[in-house]
């Protein structure tokens, strides 16, 4: 089991930025795969940003160069640095950790924060 508690929602103004956190309860290095995604009303949840274990990082499209994934292994935390923020971005932030177990996946989120992009 790996659990995972997600901080640093709030409002926003437009072109404002936001740094979210997840603290996972083991190590991260333990993780094959940390993300974030998002999911806002009525629609379907986004993947947004992900590092593997060696350190790789992915992007889709539609946030890079906004959005920012880094982590802190001293401190088991996945950050998600956002820039730039536009009140579409406005949704729930859920935090993933996908471990690999004798080949098998399993996926664990957090509870989520609220982001909300506002004037």
């Amino acid at each position: 089991q790996v659990q995972l508690v997600e901080s640093g929602g709030g409002l926003v103004q437009p072109g404002g930025s936001l740094r979210l956190s997840c603290a996972a309860s083991i190590s991260i290095f333990s993780i094959a795969v940390m993300g974030w995604y998002r999911q806002a009303p009525g629609k379907d949840r986004e993947f947004l940003a992900a590092v593997i274990s060696d350190g790789r990082t992915n992007y889709p499209d539609s946030v890079k160069g906004r959005f920012t994934i880094s982590r802190d292994s001293a401190k088991n935390t996945v950050y998600l640095q956002m820039n730039s923020l536009k009140p579409e971005d406005t949704a729930v932030y859920y935090c993933n950790a996908g471990r690999v177990i004798d080949g098998r996946r399993s996926d664990y989120w957090g509870q989520g924060t609220q982001v909300t992009v506002s004037s």
